[in-house]
Formats: C-alpha cells, sequence, structure tokens
C-alpha cells in the first residue's frame, strides 16, 4: 500500500488529514531498506519467549514492535530473532531500543529499524506484563495491532490502519507535486517563482499573520506538508 511514498510524505499526509504525527528517529541496520506493515506489538522483559510468541500470533506481512523501554544498555533483539521474525513470514523488525549481531542481521536480509547497537545481551528477566503482545510502547506512543509502521532512512511513522486509505491518498498527492516541483527547477524555474514568493511577501506585508503554509495551501505547493 505505501511502497511508493516516503515517510516524509506520509508525515505530511498526516499533518494534512490532523492525525497525530507519531514519528522516531530510528535507523536501518541495513541503510536503505525499508519496511511497511501492520504492527505486532512485543514488550521486551528479558526473554526472547515474547517475540516467539508474538510470531506465533503474526500474519505475512507484519512487522514486529518491540517495546524495550528505549533502553541503551542492552540489546534485546540479535539475529536468532530476526531469522526466526524472517521465517515466520513477517516483513521486519522495529525496536524500541538496541540490537545486537549487526553483521548477521544484514547477512539474513529483514529490514531492522532500531536506536542502535550494542554487544550485550539482555541484563536480566522481568515479570511479563499481562498484555505483553497487546501494545507496545515506542518513545511517546502507544502502538498496538490497530496501527501500521512504514520505516525508511527517514526514520519510522506510524498510522491508523483505520484511516490509511485517505493517508495513502494525500501522501501520493503530496508526493506528486514534490516531484513536478522538483522536474520544473531541474528545468530551470526556481522554486520561488513556482510558489510565487513575491507575492507571498506583498500580501504578508498587508496582512502580517499570514504564514507560507497558508500561502501555499492556496496555490497548492507541497514543500511543507
Amino acid at each position: 500500500m505505501f511502497e511508493s511514498l516516503t515517510t516524509a510524505h506520509l508525515a505530511d499526509a498526516c499533518i494534512r488529514a490532523q492525525v497525530p504525527v507519531r514519528t522516531l528517529s530510528l535507523r536501518a541496520v541495513t541503510p536503505g531498506d525499508r519496511v511497511a506493515g501492520r504492527v505486532r506489538p512485543a514488550r521486551h522483559v528479558g526473554s526472547v519467549d515474547v517475540f516467539l510468541e508474538a510470531y506465533e500470533l503474526a500474519e505475512p506481512g507484519d512487522v514486529l514492535v518491540v517495546d524495550n523501554g528505549g533502553r541503551l544498555d542492552e540489546a534485546c533483539v540479535g539475529d536468532l530473532a530476526v531469522l526466526e521474525a524472517k521465517g515466520a513470514g513477517l516483513s521486519g523488525v522495529v525496536i524500541w531500543g538496541l540490537h545486537r549481531d549487526t553483521a548477521d542481521i544484514r547477512a539474513i536480509g529483514l529490514p531492522v529499524f532500531s536506536l542502535g547497537s550494542i554487544p550485550t545481551g539482555p541484563l536480566s528477566v522481568g515479570d511479563r506484563p499481562k498484555d505483553a503482545l497487546e501494545s507496545a510502547t515506542v518513545g511517546p506512543w502507544t502502538v498496538t495491532a490497530d496501527d501500521l509502521v512504514v520505516a525508511d532512512d527517514d526514520g519510522v511513522v506510524f498510522l491508523p490502519a483505520s484511516r490509511a486509505a485517505e493517508l495513502r491518498t494525500l501522501a501520493e498527492s503530496i508526493r506528486d507535486t514534490e516531484r513536478r516541483q522538483a522536474t520544473r527547477i531541474q528545468s530551470g524555474e526556481s522554486l520561488r517563482s513556482q510558489v510565487r514568493f513575491t507575492d507571498f511577501l506583498t500580501a504578508r506585508n498587508h496582512n502580517p499573520s499570514l504564514t507560507f503554509r497558508q500561502h501555499l495551501r492556496t496555490i497548492g505547493g507541497a514543500i511543507e506538508e
């Protein structure tokens, strides 16, 4: 559904649709990787069994979203968990925490996004919450199987599945407008000319409260959202 859309396009679509913008600055283990799919949440408390159980519940194309509290002192996902995810038909792994076994994960080829890497594995095993497979807290956001996740080189965005079609349409419109603008710049027509920037400056002199975003919306521009 989102194969040709970037996380930036989708974040802009959320702004346009007045949907909360739920993004995170996570990085792909292999630069250039991207993933999109339904969230399969798992809250990690030190044992891999929660991932294995999540795989039992997953459907093909789901993305494992791991909540390890954003910890930077241990890795919670390694090569075996990723290899098993690939075998179970998941399309990727997103970690609010760290991974390890970077070289092996790259060789596996399944997209993995995290806060970074560290050699240290789980330092302890805590009590597993009853709802460990129902939701994951990632940064300030709580996500469930009612959400979709898209990740690329810019980071991660979470979207409500119930509004996926609307957001896709908006994101496609923003993408197409920006592509046309880029083509015109490359052909020698400046962006300032395209967005009638002189007109904006004149209008702002008469109405100091006018924002550039408001001006862009009146002319169909999309460079800010």
